[in-house]
């Protein structure tokens, strides 16, 4: 994979806790920086891919056994008895 290196400005204490946080996971802040945002783009991905499918379903229908027609009326749906 090839890298590229690249400048991001930080508030000072968000630095310093992020600093902190990669210390304690025996990590470098580059690779806490990089294992975060992969995990975002992870997240986003999946995501988008579950909505797409979600959406083609919705696209195309379901199934419910009736082949379009409804055999019964709403009225004897509701029928109390």
């Amino acid at each position: 994979m090839e890298k590229q290196n690249v400048t991001i400005s930080l508030p000072r204490a968000l630095l310093k806790k992020a600093k902190m946080l990669a210390a304690s996971k025996d990590k470098s802040l580059s690779q806490f920086l990089r294992e975060s945002l992969e995990e975002k783009v992870r997240e986003t991905d999946g995501y988008n891919k579950a909505r797409k499918r979600q959406l083609e379903l919705l696209r195309k229908g379901v199934d419910l056994g009736t082949d379009g027609h409804i055999a019964i009326t709403r009225e004897e749906i509701h029928e109390r008895r």
